[in-house]
């Protein structure tokens, strides 16, 4: 029984380590939120509605987020005119100066907001682990949820997809 479950332990430390993995959400209607922007301003999961959006649960001491962040940046570059959005959410315990000199540093072309009191978190699913990564369709359905970093290929061929639908 102890062996099997060391088993079990390493096959999900080397899929989290090897690259990350997904979960399907079936199309479940994305939680009710509130982000707190840098600039202080809010924006609600009401407001992602119409857009494909890619919300990114990272860290500045996160080196997977730091690494992967180029091509979230990429990501939104390529599809930002054609109704594709992105928005950053930084972990609760990520201190606000550090994301906000990341942000101006590496010129963060969307928006990010700061998850101070982990709320959002917790509605999303309880993220603790970063990178985690949902992209949520234009009705505000999550498609998809990446732990890591995704393939950026396949994420880019879903967001295609999704932006080709009514």
């Amino acid at each position: 029984m102890k062996r099997s479950l060391y088993s079990v332990a390493a096959v999900l430390v080397l899929a989290i380590a090897g690259g990350a993995f997904y979960w399907s959400a079936a199309n479940q209607a994305a939680p009710q939120s509130t982000f707190v922007l840098l600039d202080g301003s809010t924006k609600t999961t009401a407001d992602l509605k119409g857009k494909v959006t890619l919300v990114n649960f990272w860290a500045t001491s996160c080196v997977t987020c730091v690494a992967e962040m180029p091509k979230v940046i990429a990501t939104y570059d390529k599809y930002k005119t054609q109704g594709f959005d992105t928005l950053a959410v930084a972990m609760s315990y990520d201190p606000p100066s550090y994301v906000v000199n990341y942000t101006e540093t590496r010129k963060l072309p969307f928006k990010v907001a700061i998850d101070n009191t982990g709320t959002v978190a917790k509605a999303w699913g309880d993220v603790q682990l970063t990178p985690t990564t949902y992209l949520v369709n234009k009705r505000g359905e999550i498609v998809k949820r990446y732990v890591g970093e995704p393939n950026f290929a396949e994420l880019h061929r879903l967001i295609e997809k999704l932006l080709a639908e009514a």
